[in-house]
């Protein structure tokens, strides 16, 4: 039975000791799928929604870009990390739903995908702090990744 690597032979938590492993290329892309509710896409214009706390996709992007920097502070195993980039996309897929796709890039000893999922969702959740004045029947459907590669295993989820 493979073992959990954050488990130590006592079953203690721990961090992973990366230092041996290669500085390869590493990339993830997480995405999260939000109903946003006919209501709230109506009021778009030119693929972007201002309200009185300022324009929504463009903060959700700053947000969910803030958020992939600040993983290693969020999520207790997760090693600090320089990142090579972040580029967050949110589109209006239908007249009730919208997509993000938050894509990190990295050159290091360890993999982002924690960091792509809490882009994307830190971008979903700032979509609905800045949207709920308008209605709170918003529902973060699914947060996932995508794809990931780098390292031991290349990943394609769809």
């Amino acid at each position: 039975m493979k073992q959990f690597s954050h488990i130590n032979k006592n079953n203690h938590p721990k961090m992973v000791n990366v230092g041996d492993k290669k500085i390869t290329k590493r990339k993830a892309i997480a995405k999260a799928t939000m109903f946003l509710g006919a209501e709230i896409i109506a009021h778009f214009e030119n693929k972007e929604l201002t309200t009185k706390k300022g324009p929504v996709f463009q903060t959700a992007i700053i947000a969910g870009i803030q958020a992939v920097k600040k993983t290693s502070e969020l999520i207790p195993m997760c090693h600090p990390l320089l990142i090579n980039g972040v580029d967050i996309d949110i589109e209006i897929i239908d007249n009730k739903h919208i997509e993000i796709l938050c894509t990190v890039a990295i050159e290091g000893k360890t993999g982002v995908e924690m960091e792509a999922l809490t882009g994307a969702s830190i971008a979903a959740l700032t979509v609905y702090d800045m949207c709920k004045s308008i209605s709170q029947k918003m529902v973060i459907k699914e947060v996932k990744l995508v794809e990931k590669s780098g390292g031991k295993s290349d990943i394609k989820n769809g």
